[in-house]
């Protein structure tokens, strides 16, 4: 068995979750000796395993409907999940709803990160393939506690070891929550909140650049960091806070659980079938939720809880998601081969 593994324009997606995702499955399919391809023209391979939506991944997979090829689409993104996100995100939807339509319309089977994004995937209008929720995964050995990564994180920021430390990872969209997380900050100067992740000013929206200009002093946006202090940070931090409006599965909540951090989540959908609040995590709704769960993280031993989010995290090692993908895999080889 071979499968082209495609990833369009990967320099660009490197330093997304999308690109995580790409990371993520190269490791699950070695652990589970299953050959592949990223180039589209290293043929033959048994069926094509498509993660992007753009004009080249539509090539890619008119080519091989002609060679009777099996499409697997990978649903990473929703129509839901572009709300709230980039600049003039209005008016830019219906183009993006049509390119992630067109993705899942042309696939066999669609496999995609968790039940909620499952079940919005289903309702689609003229969806037809099988969707299967197999999450995104985690390599747990690269969040054990490591010296060296969490003095990068000192020697980056040099911030006092008794401040409490607060961060959250994502791009600067007003659905990641980001405004509310400079609210919090203002009510809690004492404490050091960190936003790591960037976006370019010309997609960001006006309204995220004008609320990151007046952020409040404790709040600091270094960007994209080395890898090494954005470990740190997990070790460091004193939660998590992710505040997303809407995910489809949230692999930044995937690490710092794999970090022993303990972590705080709006009460969303996507959470519902994996995230418990109050035994392993803690879930909000509003400010002064997210605010009186910030004080209890601070005031109260959370050892019981991270140990239960480690137990969730246990399960989707890139291992189990190497055997998950493996028994798809396998399911298409036959249909490809039985036709």
């Amino acid at each position: 068995m071979k499968v082209l593994l495609y990833f369009e324009k990967q320099g660009a997606i490197k330093q997304s979750g999308i690109g995580r995702a790409l990371t993520h499955q190269k490791k699950a399919l070695e652990l589970k000796n299953i050959d592949y391809t990223l180039d589209p023209k290293d043929e033959p391979y048994d069926f094509a395993h498509i993660n992007t939506y753009f004009n080249d991944s539509m090539k890619v997979i008119r080519h091989c409907k002609k060679k009777g090829i099996k499409i697997i689409a990978h649903g990473h993104s929703t129509k839901e999940d572009f709300r709230y996100s980039f600049r003039c995100w209005r008016f830019v939807a219906p183009i993006y709803n049509h390119l992630i339509l067109r993705l899942y319309r042309s696939a066999d089977v669609i496999i995609t990160p968790t039940p909620y994004s499952k079940s919005l995937i289903e309702k689609y209008k003229g969806v037809t393939a099988k969707v299967y929720a197999v999450s995104n995964g985690i390599m747990l050995e690269d969040y054990k506690y490591n010296e060296e990564n969490a003095l990068a994180f000192d020697n980056f920021f040099n911030i006092p070891k008794d401040k409490k430390i607060v961060i959250c990872a994502g791009l600067y969209f007003e659905r990641k929550g980001i405004t509310d997380f400079f609210e919090i900050a203002r009510k809690m100067p004492d404490v050091t909140f960190i936003w790591f992740g960037n976006l370019s000013k010309s997609l960001t929206q006006l309204k995220i650049l004008r609320a990151i200009k007046k952020r409040p002093s404790n709040v600091l946006m270094p960007g994209y960091v080395d890898i090494k202090v954005l470990r740190g940070a997990f070790l460091r931090a004193s939660t998590f806070l992710f505040m997303s409006k809407e995910e489809n599965e949230g692999i930044a909540v995937l690490e710092a659980m794999a970090s022993h951090l303990p972590v705080i989540v709006r009460d969303i959908p996507v959470f519902n079938d994996w995230l418990t609040d109050k035994v392993n995590c803690l879930k909000g709704k509003t400010i002064d939720d997210f605010i009186n769960s910030l004080n209890y993280v601070f005031n109260n031993d959370t050892k019981e809880l991270t140990d239960n989010a480690y137990k969730v995290v246990e399960e989707r090692t890139l291992d189990h998601v190497g055997d998950q993908i493996k028994e798809i895999y396998d399911m298409v080889y036959n249909m490809n081969n039985n036709k």
